[in-house]
Formats: C-alpha cells, sequence, structure tokens
C-alpha cells in the first residue's frame, strides 16, 4: 500500500511539474518570423545584391525621423530610411531590413566566420542552386572556400559575402 501511494504522489507531482518543461512556445508572437534590421555601408550596393544576387524582393520601405529615432532609443537623433526585402511578398516572410547611417564599419570586413562577433551569417534554402550560381557569376560575387560544394547527394551549399562582409550561406538542390 505504501508503494502505491509513493507512485501516485510521484504521478501527481510529475503532472503538475512535466507541464512547465513544455516545448511549445508561449503565445506571445504577433508573427512567426523575425525581422532583422541590417546597418549597411552602402545602401544602393546592399539592395543591388540582395535584390539582383540572392534574388530577394523589395516588399516596402520607411523612414524614422530624427526625434522619434532618439525617442525610441535607435539613435542619438540620426533620421533614416530603411527598405524592407523578403524572399518572397508574404506576410508572415522573414524580413532583412536595410539601413545605411553613410558611415564605414567600425569593425574589420571579416574573411572566415569566427573572425568577429555578432550576426555573421544567415542562411537561404533555395528550391534550386543553378538561378543562384548564375546570378553569382553574372554580377561577378566571389564564392567562398571551395564552393559549390555538395552536402549530401542531393544538396549543394555556396558561400558569399555581401558587400559588408556578412556571409550568406546558400543551400539547394544542383
Amino acid at each position: 500500500m505504501k508503494k502505491l501511494l509513493k507512485s501516485i504522489v510521484l504521478l501527481a507531482v510529475m503532472l503538475v511539474v512535466l507541464p512547465s518543461y513544455s516545448v511549445l512556445p508561449p503565445d506571445d508572437f504577433a508573427k512567426s518570423g523575425i525581422s532583422i534590421g541590417v546597418v549597411v555601408e552602402d545602401l544602393n550596393k546592399s539592395l543591388d545584391f540582395y535584390l539582383n544576387v540572392i534574388g530577394m524582393v523589395k516588399t516596402g520601405e520607411f523612414s524614422v525621423d530624427a526625434a522619434k529615432s532618439e525617442e525610441l532609443g535607435l539613435s542619438k537623433g540620426n533620421s533614416f530610411d530603411v527598405k524592407v526585402l523578403k524572399l518572397e511578398n508574404s506576410e508572415n516572410a522573414p524580413e532583412w531590413k536595410l539601413m545605411s547611417f553613410g558611415k564605414k564599419a567600425n569593425h574589420p570586413k571579416q574573411t572566415y566566420v569566427p573572425d568577429d562577433t555578432g550576426m555573421q551569417y544567415i542562411t537561404i534554402f533555395v528550391k534550386s542552386m543553378k538561378p543562384v550560381i548564375e546570378r553569382i557569376q553574372k554580377h561577378g560575387v566571389k564564392m567562398l572556400g571551395k564552393t559549390p560544394s555538395m552536402l549530401d547527394e542531393t544538396r549543394q551549399f555556396v558561400l558569399v559575402q555581401d558587400p559588408d562582409g556578412t556571409f550568406v550561406e546558400l543551400i539547394g538542390p544542383k
């Protein structure tokens, strides 16, 4: 009887404790994707790279005036324009938001991913590598390492860098 009671108490504790360790995310988020703001040296060069080499689409733009920028804690009163890019023009697609303040980066351009801290690379999965590689070659963008390289029997990998040095991994069927 004592053993049965112990088992019931243990089961009750587990039923109370285990739900708090649930892997379900909280229902706090209005969108399932993350929007990423990227400050670039030359907005036109970066737009050309992401639109014409990578193949993103421009889905919007907005401006933040100097007073609002300071109020929000984004800057000490700099106004700026933001260009919103996505892999596809759909509501839940993650946003890649480009902006420039017209100044050079304070960090050196990386040669390899571990050369600096912070966000170093993004990964984009494509349906076919062929048109992506053609755009990369057409625009004279250097493929890094020994890429294109096969990851497995069906998926190919290409590594490039945007004009500011952010690594862009492209993965998809050959």
